[in-house]
């Protein structure tokens, strides 16, 4: 196993999924990769955060420790000749505030960064936190919030939570037709209980047409999780 080219911890993850048809996501498939399904069903996830403690080979980046980001992902696994199954995610687009995370993580990985300004709302109000995510692209303010119980939950062995949060490499297309594979390193997470949730997100301006029906959608489920100090190993190339 590499050693960590990223660490960090990623807080307060808001992750709202929605069941797609398969087909829509045949073109971001990378080489060698194939859909992780949920019983059957194929799952986007809209997902905001907050990065804290960013380190780059262990060297803290002055003005870039702490940042939001939102992303737009799906769920893929690579079979190993051994029979393995590497489970891991795709972003389709991944927006955060700061120029400089985007370029290194766009050149190194061959991922979809760009930037976007964006505001963090977190507070406590009667006993609940209030978790939210606003951006602005295509000229509008796009969000998401949660409202939830202060105290954390285990996720269910098995349960769709599970599925969402336990997937631990990243895949990417390069060019040329090959892939980059790199692993994601973090304990289990804990959840917190969802008391409401909102989003208002223009998908088709955001990530293409063929999203736009998930815009006013209500999602399928939505996961509130800490979230963990976490560790990005340095990528290879497939192919």
């Amino acid at each position: 196993m590499s050693s960590p080219f990223l660490t960090a911890e990623w807080r307060r993850l808001i992750m709202a999924n929605y069941v797609l048809a398969p087909e829509l996501l045949a073109d971001y498939l990378p080489a060698g990769t194939e859909l992780d399904l949920f019983h059957g069903q194929c799952f986007v996830s809209l997902i905001g955060f907050y990065f804290q403690n960013v380190r780059l080979k262990g060297f803290r980046i002055p003005f870039h420790a702490n940042f939001e980001e939102v992303n737009l992902r799906f769920y893929v696994r690579r079979i190993l000749p051994t029979g393995e199954a590497r489970r891991g995610v795709v972003f389709i687009r991944e927006l955060v505030p700061l120029h400089a995370i985007s370029i290194v993580a766009n050149t190194l990985y061959g991922e979809r960064y760009a930037v976007a300004p964006m505001k963090l709302l977190w507070s406590e109000n009667d006993g609940a936190l209030q978790t939210g995510y606003r951006w602005k692209s295509h000229g509008h303010w796009h969000s998401m919030e949660a409202t939830s119980e202060r105290g954390l939950v285990s996720i269910e062995p098995g349960s769709v939570q599970e599925f969402i949060t336990e997937h631990y490499w990243g895949y990417a297309k390069k060019r040329g037709g090959r892939t980059m594979e790199y692993a994601v390193q973090h304990p289990r997470w804990q959840q917190y209980v969802l008391r409401s949730f909102s989003t208002d997100a223009d998908f088709g301006a955001l990530y293409g047409e063929r999203f736009a029906p998930l815009t006013g959608r209500e999602p399928d489920n939505v996961i509130l999780a800490e979230g963990s100090a976490i560790a990005i190993l340095h990528g290879q190339t497939l192919g």
